[in-house]
């Protein structure tokens, strides 16, 4: 599998070569970002949906509250916390162990840091899709990144993790430039909420 993964990226490279440029637009845009909301939809493995509101302050902060539910993630700028109020339960993990960290960062590259890996990049279905492994482990999951040209915007990402499940957020009426009010990105324990720290 680990080979198999390997000459995948080894065959794409010569065509990634020449997307530089859709790289570093991809790249350039989401620098650009310091503050943005957008409602979204969220499709598991299994096809079922949720849909809530995205909240981003780069660098390190983020969160996410679903309309269906009480459950919500925050990234407060050191940890990621995830709350499922149906068993009411919080668990937390470090931003860096955690994808979030891919957009979370000061500065957001798709090849510069070394840790990630460009395998595909293409126009379909409307979009230009960018497709990223982690270069140490090529087998651990792939991340996809789906942009808008015209106007060129980040609409929705693609997670497919090591034993193939696949997550999709699609984004939609996306604002940049939002003025939250304080306490937007700190985690506060829901009552009754029991807590499960990250163990790496």
């Amino acid at each position: 599998m680990r080979l198999l993964a390997l000459l995948l990226v080894l065959v794409a490279a010569p065509a990634l070569a020449d997307r530089a440029g859709d790289i570093a637009k991809a790249e350039a845009w989401v620098n650009a970002i310091t503050t943005a909301r957008a409602r979204f939809t969220q499709t598991d493995n299994a096809g079922n949906q949720a849909t809530g509101t995205f909240s981003l302050s780069r660098p390190g902060r983020m969160r996410f509250e679903y309309d269906q539910s009480d459950d919500f993630i925050v990234a407060d700028g050191v940890l990621v916390y995830f709350y499922d109020s149906v068993v009411g339960q919080q668990s937390n993990a470090p931003i860096g162990a955690t994808l979030a960290d891919f957009l979370l960062r000061k500065r957001f590259s798709l090849t510069g840091d070394g840790d990630l890996r460009v395998t595909d990049i293409r126009r379909a279905g409307g979009y230009l899709q960018i497709s990223v492994v982690q270069a140490e482990d090529l087998t651990a999951g792939s991340l996809a990144l789906a942009f808008t040209e015209e106007p060129f915007a980040l609409a929705k990402w693609r997670v497919v993790d090591a034993q193939g499940a696949v997550t999709e957020v699609e984004l939609f009426h996306l604002e940049r430039g939002v003025d939250f009010p304080g306490g937007t990105f700190a985690y506060r324990d829901p009552p009754g909420a029991t807590r499960y720290e990250y163990n790496e």
